[in-house]
């Protein structure tokens, strides 16, 4: 179980850790991955607000971390509901004015789709997907073997109230013929804030092709580093992610 306070949000409650940070700076926003939750940011929110002495709130969606589950199963529209729906009534619950939105994989699909359409502070993204990849699918078939058939449903039972919840939530929709046709780039010219895009060469859930189309299609500046490293480049290119996104908000009011 998980001691983070809890705040409502359409569908539920979600479990929020809320960093104190100055007043004076834009606050953070952390979106956690597909299969992510606030503890599987593994410290680097945390590490992030120290370093900057930004307020920082990472919080889990429904079905994932300990909050409460989705009441439905999720649909191909999932993030964009995030994004106009729940994001926006988190930020008003929290008082989160202009955040400064950080978002992994799915959480930076999230955190696209909001900018596009709300006030924000600014955008990173790690791993972002913008439209579905057909090399990108071979890693989500990946991972449902390695949930049916391997260990990862035990490792997900230790930071998910239900596994299979949060993986079946995520990978059914991945994996559904209606999904084929998800693109998020309609969207991407609506996003005129500063964007730092960051993509590891090795991921195998997505090429290059993501970042280059938010550089490509956003209406406001796009700073593009590309990494050594697979689909978590907080985790597995560390210092590199962190200078970055370090310098990113050195330049944010």
């Amino acid at each position: 179980m998980s001691d983070l306070p809890t705040v409502a949000v359409p569908g539920g409650r979600v479990e929020f850790d809320d960093v104190p940070g100055s007043p004076s700076l834009a606050p953070l926003l952390f979106l956690h991955e597909g299969l992510g939750s606030v503890a599987l940011w593994r410290g680097w929110h945390r590490r992030v607000a120290q370093a900057t002495g930004r307020r920082t709130v990472a919080w889990s969606r429904l079905g994932h971390g300990w909050s409460d589950p989705p009441p439905a199963p999720r649909e191909v529209g999932f993030m964009h509901e995030e994004a106009a729906v729940v994001v926006p009534a988190l930020r008003e619950a929290l008082g989160l004015a202009d955040p400064v939105l950080v978002g992994h994989s799915d959480g930076a699909s999230i955190a696209l789709l909001h900018a596009a359409s709300a006030p924000v502070g600014g955008l990173v993204v790690l791993a972002p997907h913008v439209f579905t990849e057909a090399f990108g699918l071979v890693g989500v078939r990946a991972a449902r073997d390695a949930f049916d058939g391997g260990d990862l449903r035990t490792r997900m039972a230790r930071r998910h109230r239900d596994p299979d919840v949060a993986f079946r939530n995520w990978n059914d929709v991945w994996l559904s013929d209606a999904f084929r046709e998800w693109d998020l780039r309609p969207a991407l010219p609506g996003i005129t804030c500063p964007v730092l895009a960051v993509q590891g060469t090795t991921d195998p859930y997505g090429t290059l092709a993501h970042v280059e189309a938010v550089r490509d299609l956003a209406t406001g500046p796009v700073e593009l580093l590309v990494l050594d490293c697979a689909h978590a480049p907080h985790l597995e290119a560390p210092e590199a992610t962190t200078d970055a996104v370090l310098r990113y908000l050195g330049a944010r009011p």
